[in-house]
C-alpha cells in the first residue's frame, strides 16, 4: 500500500496578487476562509479515512507544520485607497475624528461622585435639601420680585409724565427684576474691572453660554441688548418692558428685521441719553468651553468696543443651555434646584479698529482676546449653522462629486 500525496501549491498560486479593489475584498475573504478552523476541519475530515491507515502521526506533525497567516500587503492600504476615491469620503472621515462643531453645542457634565456607600447618602440629603427647601424659597422670592416689577412698572410706564424720571424709573426695576431672577440661583457673581457707563459711540460686546448671560449683566448695569424674538412670558418681556431700557428683539430669520436692527445699532451708539448696548456677536449659546465666529456687524458701527469675558464655574451646575432640548423655563428650574450658579465677569480693556484693520479682522482680535481671558477654545464655525440645514444644491453637488469619482475609479479598472 502507498501513501497517498497530497499536492504542493504554492502561496503564489493560492493567493495571487490583488490587482484591483474587488480583487483585494476577495483576496482577505480566501484567506479569512482558508485559515479559518472550520475550514480545516473540513480539510482534515475529507482526507481523514484515507491517511489514517498509512501515514504516522508523528510524519502527519512533521508535514502539516502551524500555518501561519497569509496576509496580502495590499490589503493594508484599504482604508488609503478607499478614502482615495473621493475627498467627500475624507471629508466624512475627518469629521468623524474631529466634530469640533458638534462638541461646541454639547453640555458636558462634571463625573458622578455619588456612588459610593459612604458618599451616597449625603448625596441623598443634598438633594432633600435643594428640591425640598432651597427651590421652594427661591420660588417665593422670584415671585415676590415679580409682583413688585408689575405692580410699579404699569403706573409708572402709562401714568408718570415725566420723561426722564419715567426713564429712570423703568430702568430702575428692569434691574430689580433681573437682579431677583440672580438671586433666585444663588448666583455667585465676581465682577472684574470698572463698570460700564452711558457713553456715546461705545458697544459691549460679550461670549454666549446661556440667556442668563443678560440676566447676569443687566442686574448690575441697564444694557440696551440686541435678542432674538421668544414666545412665552420672555417674549412679554421683550415687547413692554424691556423696550423701556432700548432693547431691540428681531427674527434672524427676517431679512426686514435684520436691516430694522441694523438701522437701530447706528442711530443707538449715537444717542448720548442711551443705555450702553449690549451685543452678543456669536449669536447662538455656546457650552463656554469653545467660542465660534463673532458676526462682523457690531464691529462696523465705527465706535469703540469694550469686551466682556464671562466664565461659569461647572462645580454645581451647568449653566449652558440647550435651547433645542430645553424651553428657557425648563433651564432656569434646573438652575433654582442647584446649589448655586457660581460666575466670573471681566469688563475688559476697550478696543478700537486699527489702521488698515477690516471688520472681520477686529472681529477675531476682540474675540481672542476673550477666549484667552477665559481660557476657552476659538473654532472656525458660524453659530447660525446650528440652526440651518445643508442646501439641496449643496447636496446635490456632494452626490454628483461623489458619483464622478466613482464612476472615474471604475472606468479605469475596466
Amino acid at each position: 500500500m502507498h501513501k497517498l500525496e497530497k499536492p504542493t501549491m504554492t502561496e503564489s498560486d493560492a493567493f495571487p496578487a490583488p490587482t484591483s479593489y474587488l480583487d483585494i475584498l476577495q483576496c482577505a475573504k480566501h484567506q479569512t476562509f482558508e485559515n479559518s478552523p472550520e475550514k480545516e476541519v473540513q480539510d482534515y475530515g475529507h482526507t481523514c479515512s484515507e491517511t489514517i491507515l498509512c501515514r504516522d502521526p508523528l510524519e502527519d506533525l512533521e508535514a502539516y507544520p502551524p500555518a501561519e497567516p497569509i496576509i496580502a500587503e495590499e490589503t493594508k492600504l484599504l482604508l488609503s485607497n478607499l478614502l482615495d476615491i473621493s475627498p467627500v469620503l475624507t471629508e466624512v472621515a475627518s469629521a468623524i475624528i474631529d466634530d469640533s462643531f458638534t462638541r461646541c453645542f454639547k453640555s458636558n457634565p462634571p463625573e458622578r461622585w455619588n456612588w459610593n456607600l459612604y458618599l451616597f447618602p449625603l448625596w441623598c440629603l443634598g438633594v432633600v435639601v435643594r428640591y425640598g427647601i432651597l427651590f421652594p424659597v427661591r420660588v417665593l422670592l422670584l415671585t415676590a420680585g415679580w409682583v413688585v416689577f408689575l405692580t410699579c412698572f404699569f403706573p409708572v410706564h402709562y401714568c408718570m409724565q415725566d420723561h426722564k424720571l419715567r426713564r429712570k424709573l423703568e430702568r430702575d426695576l428692569v434691574v430689580f427684576l433681573f437682579g431677583s431672577f440672580v438671586a433666585s440661583w444663588t448666583a455667585v457673581i465676581k465682577y472684574h474691572g470698572p463698570r460700564p457707563s452711558p457713553r456715546q459711540k461705545q458697544v459691549f460686546v460679550a461670549n454666549h453660554t446661556s440667556m442668563i448671560d443678560f440676566y447676569i449683566l443687566e442686574q448690575s448695569t441697564a444694557f440696551a441688548c440686541i435678542m432674538q424674538k421668544y414666545p412665552g412670558w420672555v417674549g412679554w418681556l421683550q415687547t413692554y418692558a424691556l423696550p423701556s431700557v432700548g432693547c431691540i428683539s428681531f427674527n434672524r430669520t427676517e431679512a426686514k428685521d435684520r436691516h430694522y436692527v441694523a438701522k437701530r445699532l447706528r442711530e443707538h451708539v449715537e444717542d448720548p441719553e442711551s443705555n450702553p448696548l449690549l451685543i452678543f456677536p456669536e449669536g447662538t449659546c455656546v457650552n463656554n468651553e469653545y467660542v465660534v465666529m463673532f458676526k462682523k456687524g457690531a464691529f462696523e458701527l465705527g465706535c469703540t468696543v469694550c469686551p466682556i469675558a464671562i466664565k461659569y464655574n461647572k462645580i454645581f451646575v451647568d449653566a449652558f443651555w440647550n435651547s433645542r432640548k430645553q424651553s428657557i423655563t425648563q433651564h432656569l428650574i434646573r438652575l433654582m434646584t442647584s446649589w448655586a450658579v457660581v460666575c466670573d465677569v471681566w469688563y475688559m480693556e476697550p478696543q478700537n479698529i486699527l489702521p488698515g484693520e477690516t471688520s472681520i479682522e477686529f472681529a477675531e482680535r476682540v474675540r481672542k482676546l476673550i477666549a484667552d481671558r477665559v481660557g476657552i477654545k476659538m473654532v472656525p464655525w458660524d453659530g447660525y449653522l446650528k440652526y440651518q440645514r445643508p442646501s439641496p444644491k449643496l447636496k446635490e453637488k456632494k452626490q454628483q462629486e461623489l458619483a464622478n469619482a466613482v464612476f472615474n475609479k471604475l472606468e479605469g479598472k475596466l
